[in-house]
């Protein structure tokens, strides 16, 4: 089919550099848009990811799809509305010359149009409507109208019977109109030729989990067809735009493409291998033998035919970490994946698992001498030096890159991240699947692809579980392996894990089948495993383990008679630990700690340099292989429970939920190394305070339902491993409840702060799954409307920012992050005494802190003050991209100072505190 003259004059994009006026045609950039498309379907997705699109539609037919639909997505260009747009810089000249060439080539008098309402059909909202009045079924027009990264709110096509002239120039006049009705269908005519169509009622409809990722897909495509060159270098171009004297003629289309994507596809793709004898896996990729343990459960894995979810339950210490990764490999091979995202709690443990991940990928690599990419994913990842060090793939000519090399591919950034194949980072970039926000599909395509792994499941709380559970069914729809790790998981949460899983992957009518009593199983250690629709659970790994006894004793909770307690117990050596709720406490111990004993504090509250040297310094001490002093007292927070693989002598802990107090546990004696004297047996010490309440921090951090059931249930004597999984369903099995008494106030309070935290969680997170219950009803008009991705994204959260992201899925108030600063004499300084002005821009930046919520009540008054304060000292900052946008907190030579009407002190040693300053 030879494209018009009139097909041939609209523009799709225009730019002025420098003076250099340049465009390209519409029409090219919807060829180099399918191309692309085209490519990613066959070369870049995955074998798993093609078979969930591919389960109700052939391969060929798939292919066709994807190609008609990014060549498609932007024909609401090809209206009056957009080629009467100014263009960025508002270049005069620029838009008068290719409006001069529309009006010579059939649309007349489009120089002198005037639209009012051209803001009501912007060019997504307008193709959906064409396509819909061409013919389209709805579900891909509405595909078309999200491209943008925000599905439109139904049906666009009454949008032509109401803003008319925005899509043929006038309201009633048929000679004006004809050409832009006729160079439309000439496009879409074009278009279905080249995807291989006669007719636009043979485009086949699809469901919505398929329109997520195919919407996905289109949005990938356009962003790389409208790159002119990579990462903005010059000097690797992609799809250039032309001169004024070229045409579409002067394109040679495939080379264009070709070239675009050897220039931007610099690693490879991860082949999965079948893990075929697992000793010999271990060995090569983590240079020991596996524990029988360990063996066994990777058999177990190794028998699913279908493979969807996996939950590891067994005690701390026991590699959890190794059989994840190896089921990974495994389930990827099973499932066609070619990528690995590792979710967990916090920043400091994802620091500490990407260690171990980018190891045995590099192992990987090695063996596979490919050169595969990854992510590090949290807010402080940039200062990260052992991911900050790995290469960058895009500065490496491919015959200088070694074979077997992990890079960091810097296209994967910002929402694109999730799209690199291997990932590790804070749970919040799996729970943000479930969070309406603007474009959530590329969330949505770069976790298809990956088998998920998530670490520490007990920790999330009731509002995180909502987003996990919404997560987890969106998973199953695009049939993705999950492998979930815990110590101490209730049975409660373990039943809405697998039902979440299967609600997603599978109708509502199937039924899950699995043995007689799988909801009430108790067994430690424990293997469950969803093949297919069906169940399997696992509890024999060979012979058990000898238990290894725990004593409990309850002390009160006044800090000077702890430490009086801790004192003595290391009298003769030993390394006690001392774990609070709250970082107020922590200060409150460390401030009465004696200066004849070494002392380290850990907590949320340092700077993120301080806490990073704190972590370091710890493991060097107590972690595996670590010197040990002879005398050690080490106090923190809950950061001390998760993943740090450290060694306590004697533990002392706040009271808890009992499945927290058994994490804090399993730093007890956690490594095979001799004891000081007294201290040969596992001794844990429960702070409480001797009332019959638990005092309003810890009841503000945990549900006193949970503390009272805890406090009754929990033995003087524990048998490790034996006990874990009983004691953690007396207390979280509601059955239980009769058993402790006065337990109705905080058995109703808990009932009511569950009820508002998931509603809560609810208000802004997107639906469930929708299938159709027969597939013609995808071209029933009467339900086609509740099964596309219309209205998917209604009353989102807006374009947040990653610690407003994270806040929204964790249910905490935003805080401010600052960098902190000593003011001397006039001069700034950072708080290790080196100048501000002698130091990189990127070394400031890492000098962060989180302000308290107390300190900021009013969040939006605190950074307007701290604004102005910051542009009166550091006017050049804005300039800068490390430090554009960031906020100061000037202290004085004293590490002291004022904010808000708090007094805040600032010490390397125990971190940020505050008090309220007091009236005189």
């Amino acid at each position: 089919m030879k494209l018009s003259k009139e097909a041939l004059s609209l523009w799709g994009k225009k730019s002025n550099q420098d003076g250099d006026e340049r465009w390209l045609p519409l029409v090219a950039h919807l060829a180099d848009t399918m191309n692309v498309g085209h490519w990613l379907y066959n070369s870049w997705l995955s074998e798993g990811q093609r078979s969930m699109l591919t389960t109700r539609i052939c391969d060929a037919e798939m292919s066709k799809l994807v190609s008609f639909l990014c060549y498609i997505h932007d024909l609401g260009k090809a209206t009056p509305a957009f080629q009467t747009k100014e263009s960025y810089n508002h270049d005069h000249q620029l838009d008068e010359e290719l409006i001069h060439r529309l009006v010579s080539h059939s649309f007349k008098k489009l120089n002198d149009l005037s639209l009012p309402s051209r803001s009501k059909s912007p060019h997504a909202r307008a193709g959906e409507a064409i396509l819909e009045r061409a013919g389209l079924n709805e579900t891909i027009a509405a595909i078309v109208g999200g491209h943008h990264g925000k599905p439109q709110n139904g049906d666009q096509e009454e949008q032509i019977d109401v803003f008319t002239s925005n899509y043929y120039q006038a309201d009633n006049d048929e000679e004006i109109q004809q050409p832009w009705k006729d160079v439309q269908r000439e496009l879409i005519d074009y278009g279905l030729e080249l995807a291989g169509y006669e007719d636009i009622s043979e485009v086949p409809p699809v469901n919505q989990p398929e329109a997520v990722i195919l919407e996905g897909l289109l949005i990938m495509a356009d962003w790389l067809a409208s790159s002119t060159c990579l990462n903005n270098d010059p000097d690797k171009p992609m799809f250039n735009l032309i001169g004024l004297d070229q045409s579409f003629d002067d394109l040679d289309m495939k080379a264009r493409y070709q070239n675009a994507i050897s220039t931007w596809a610099i690693n490879d793709a991860w082949i999965p291998e079948e893990v075929a004898n697992v000793d010999d896996y271990y060995e090569q990729h983590f240079s020991f033998k596996p524990r029988q343990i360990q063996a066994a459960m990777e058999e177990h894995v190794k028998e699913a035919v279908d493979p969807g979810l996996v939950i590891i339950e067994a005690e701390m210490g026991i590699g959890k970490t190794e059989i994840a990764l190896t089921a990974a490999e495994q389930l990827a091979y099973a499932t066609g994946r070619t990528g690995v995202y590792i979710g967990l709690p916090t920043q400091a443990t994802t620091n500490a698992m990407f260690d171990r991940v980018n190891s045995w990928l590099t192992k990987i690599a090695g063996i596979e001498g490919i050169d595969p990419d990854i992510k590090l994913l949290h807010g402080k990842a940039e200062w990260n030096s052992r991911y900050t060090d790995l290469p960058r793939a895009e500065d490496i000519e491919a015959e200088e890159l070694d074979a077997g090399t992990v890079t960091v591919n810097s296209w994967f950034s910002g929402k694109k991240s999730i799209l690199a194949d291997f990932a590790v980072g804070t749970i919040d970039n799996l729970l943000l699947m479930g969070l309406k926000q603007k474009h959530l599909f590329l969330r949505h395509l770069g976790f298809s692809n990956k088998v998920v792994i998530i670490d520490e499941v007990h920790a999330y709380d009731m509002y995180m579980q909502s987003y996990l559970s919404k997560a987890l069914k969106w998973l199953g729809a695009y049939h993705v392996p999950v492998v979930i790790l815990s110590a101490t998981l209730p049975k409660e949460k373990r039943n809405s894990l697998i039902q979440s899983y299967f609600e997603g992957k599978y109708d509502c009518e199937d039924e899950l089948q699995a043995d007689e009593g799988w909801e009430s199983n108790q067994a430690y250690p424990l293997l469950s495993i969803l093949d297919g629709q069906k169940l399997h659970q696992y509890d024999n790994f060979g012979p058990k383990v000898e238990p290894r006894e725990l004593q409990v004793s309850y002390i009160n909770d006044e800090p000077t008679e702890v430490l009086a307690k801790v004192n003595d117990k290391i009298k003769d050596g030993g390394i006690a630990g001392i774990i609070v709720n709250t970082v107020k406490r922590t200060q409150k111990f460390a401030g009465l700690v004696g200066q004849d004993c070494q002392c380290l504090v850990l907590h949320s509250a340092f700077l993120a340099t301080d806490r990073s040297r704190l972590e370091k310094e710890l493991q060097s001490l107590i972690g595996k292989k670590g010197k040990r002093p002879d005398k050690l007292i080490v106090i923190g927070t809950q950061v001390l429970e998760q993943s740090l693989d450290i060694d306590f002598d004697v533990m002392f802990t706040d009271i808890a939920p009992i499945d927290l107090l058994l994490q804090r546990a399993g730093r007890l004696h956690r490594h095979k190394i001799s004891r000081p004297k007294g201290l040969e047996k596992r001794q844990l010490y429960v702070m409480k305070p001797d009332m019959d309440d638990y005092g309003p921090a810890n009841e503000a951090v945990y549900e006193k339902y949970y503390l009272q059931k805890t406090e009754h249930f929990l033995p003087q004597r524990i048998q490790l491993p034996n006990d874990i999984s009983r004691l953690v369903q007396l207390v979280y099995d509601e059955d239980t409840d009769d058993q402790v008494e006065n337990l109705d106030e905080a058995r109703d309070k808990l009932n009511v702060d569950r009820k508002r935290e998931e509603s809560k969680a609810e208000s802004f997170q997107i639906n469930d799954p929708v299938y159709p219950d027969e597939d013609d009803d995808l071209e029933d008009k009467e339900w086609v409307e509740d099964l596309t991705i219309h209205r998917w994204l209604n009353r989102d959260k807006g374009n947040l920012d990653d610690n407003q992201a994270s806040a929204a899925v964790r249910d905490i108030r935003e805080s401010i992050e600052v960098i902190l600063l000593k003011e001397i004499s006039g001069e700034y300084y950072l708080m290790n005494g080196d100048k501000v002005s002698e130091k990189e821009e990127n070394e400031i930046a890492q000098e962060l802190i989180r302000l308290p919520n107390a300190v900021t009540p009013n969040i939006e008054q605190a950074i307007n003050i701290l604004e102005e304060n910051t542009a009166r000292a550091f006017p050049d900052w804005q300039g800068s991209p490390w430090l554009k946008g960031s906020l100061a907190v000037m202290l004085d030579e004293h590490a002291k100072g004022s904010f808000n009407g708090y007094k805040l002190r600032y010490s390397t040693d125990t971190g940020l505190s505050y008090e309220k300053e007091v009236d005189n």
